[in-house]
């Protein structure tokens, strides 16, 4: 899967790839060739005393020296700038597919899996590929043309190299193919770690407010201990593997030295020849052990390669038409045909034959006991999630054949769970709506009834907001979000219980301001209190995924004992006539 996924990623720099392979070889030529130019000097220069020939000679292995020097750094450059292009690129397109994935495909894979696997993931892929362009492309040439400069220097002497090189590959074999399993561990214990360190950071006050710390405590603890765990054994063959490459180059250097001497005194060997094979077998297990470096990362960074591949491998179930629709009347008409969802692999689906309409200039309700699928229904509108069954329609055309772009403008929702990115007021207003101007959005924030909190902050529209809007309570929260929608002025205004963390006061002017900033667009609201939906047009009753009423407050009251239950549960008989 690592190949797989560098043929494709580092495929794109074929240019800079080429280059530092041309790189790479001159500087290793350049370093296999030094020593040939040593053993000249001590057998033609030091032993007949010619210093001529020793400073020609000498003169010769600094220009080389300069050039292999001149030509690594160039590779190493080359090297750094493709392994961090290409970390780049992983990191966009693991990015693109997450963004396009729906809401059943993010749960699939949880949002600490994805994380880690946009950020370590790739990492380790990226190290692999800068050690590769710097280490793995000179550890074959140094390897390869080492054994034929030794094999020049002394073919008797080279016997002892097939010993030596098989010995060290099969050592370091054993250790490679026992640490692969453990790279994979590595990382989905990662996952676990970022996925209890998130949950325990966004639940703070929860933990605090019923005296968990402990727990979480060693919650957290046993996942640490387990990475820890594993990462100790991984680490462990790790630092096995240099002593034993070390023990194997030591016994070998001996060996050659012990031999050698005997050939040097029988006088089938130079001094100098010795001296250039020693160099070249150093050069040849120092290629080894670039190797071994290399196959040090290879485990994890193939484990860490599948993860990427799998989340770049999984096809969102919103998949865009062929050919998108790019254009619509701009009047706001929706309409669900026998709408269905079912979530993979359920028995029971959480809607079944649903179907309404709702047009400009109409407020519909949509109400029911908890569980009854309203979110689901009201997230099928905008593609949150995809129907299984029936179809969406806005404007007379399904959203499954509708640029998302389009459809994005079209739909405005405020979530039940409203969200605010870190930057400023007017940073998150503008998020819909990148031109508006201060007008615009002080504007929406009195028609969304956050004008006043607003101003009373000290830099207005541009005090800071931490991540998730934590720095405000969640009434102005879910102000600041509907102020956000309106400043994108959409067709469809979907309003998912966005009205529960407002006091009844507030909820009364917030829905009088909306219906005069709404007049002319279609207006959904999804709620559980029936004050904010009693005067709404049409009003839907969902039980159980089910339509089991339609009417308007009073119709529902005399007709509809779901809707009459749901009403005196809130409300006393009086109020809710």
């Amino acid at each position: 899967m690592l190949v797989r996924l560098l043929r494709v990623y580092l495929g794109r720099y074929r240019r800079p790839v080429a280059t530092l392979v041309a790189l790479q070889l001159v500087a290793t030529l350049g370093m296999l060739y030094l020593p040939t130019l040593n053993a000249d000097i001590i057998d033609h220069g030091v032993v007949v005393g010619d210093t001529g020939y020793i400073l020609r000679t000498g003169a010769v292995m600094l220009g080389v020296s300069v050039v292999q020097l001149v030509c690594a750094g160039a590779a190493v450059m080359f090297g750094a700038r493709t392994a961090m292009a290409v970390g780049r690129d992983l990191r966009a397109a693991v990015f693109d597919q997450v963004q396009a994935f729906s809401a059943r495909e993010v749960n699939r894979f949880g949002a600490p899996s994805l994380i880690t696997r946009a950020t370590n993931d790739v990492q380790q892929v990226q190290m692999v590929v800068l050690l590769g362009a710097t280490l793995t492309v000179s550890a074959p040439i140094m390897c390869v043309g080492g054994i034929i400069l030794a094999v020049n220097q002394d073919a008797a002497l080279s016997l002892l190299l097939v010993a030596i090189v098989p010995a060290l590959l099969i050592a370091i074999g054993m250790i490679v193919r026992r640490m692969r399993p453990l790279g994979r561990g590595m990382q989905e214990r990662l996952d676990t770690v970022n996925r209890i360190l998130r949950e325990q950071i966004t639940g703070l006050r929860v933990i605090r407010a019923f005296v968990r710390d402990a727990h979480e405590r060693r919650r957290f603890g046993a996942a640490n201990d387990d990475l820890t765990d594993v990462s100790l054994r991984f680490g462990n063959l790790l630092a096995m593997m240099f002593p034993l490459v070390f023990t194997i180059v030591n016994f070998s250097s001996v060996a050659v030295i012990w031999f050698g001497a005997h050939r040097i005194d029988t006088g089938d060997m130079q001094i100098g020849a010795l001296t250039a094979f020693l160099s070249y077998l150093m050069q040849i297990l120092l290629s080894v052990m670039m190797a071994t470096f290399m196959f040090m990362m290879i485990p994890r960074a193939e484990v860490c390669a599948e993860r990427i591949s799998e989340v770049l491998g999984t096809e969102s179930s919103l998949r865009p038409a062929t050919e998108p629709v790019r254009a619509l009347r701009a009047v706001g008409q929706l309409e669900l045909r026998d709408v269905g969802f079912r979530y993979p692999g359920a028995e029971i689906a959480v809607l079944h034959r649903v179907s309404l309409t709702a047009g400009p200039g109409r407020t519909t309700a949509i109400i029911g006991s908890t569980g009854s699928g309203k979110t689901t229904l009201v997230g099928l509108i905008p593609r949150i999630a995809e129907a299984t069954e029936g179809a969406v329609l806005v404007d007379g055309v399904d959203v499954r054949d509708l640029d998302p772009a389009l459809l994005s403008r079209t739909v405005g929702i405020v979530p039940q769970r409203p969200y605010l990115f870190s930057g400023t007021i007017a940073s998150n207003l503008r998020y819909g709506n990148p031109d508006a101007t201060d007008d615009e959005l002080w504007q929406a924030l009195e028609t969304a009834q956050a004008r006043e909190f607003v101003e009373a902050m000290p830099d207005g529209l541009a005090s800071p907001i931490a991540q998730g809007g934590t720095n405000v309570s969640g009434g102005q929260r879910q102000r600041l979000a509907i102020a956000r929608v309106l400043v994108r002025r959409p067709e469809i205004y979907l309003f998912d219980d966005s009205f529960s963390a407002l006091d009844y006061a507030t909820d009364a002017r917030l829905r009088a301001a909306l219906a005069e900033q709404t007049a002319q667009a279609t207006v959904v609201i999804v709620a559980q209190r029936v004050a904010t939906i009693r005067d709404a047009d049409q009003i839907i009753v969902l039980e159980a995924g089910e339509i089991v009423g339609t009417g308007t407050h009073h119709e529902l009251m005399a007709g509809n004992p779901t809707y009459r239950e749901i009403v005196l549960s809130q409300l006393t008989e009086q109020e809710a006539a």
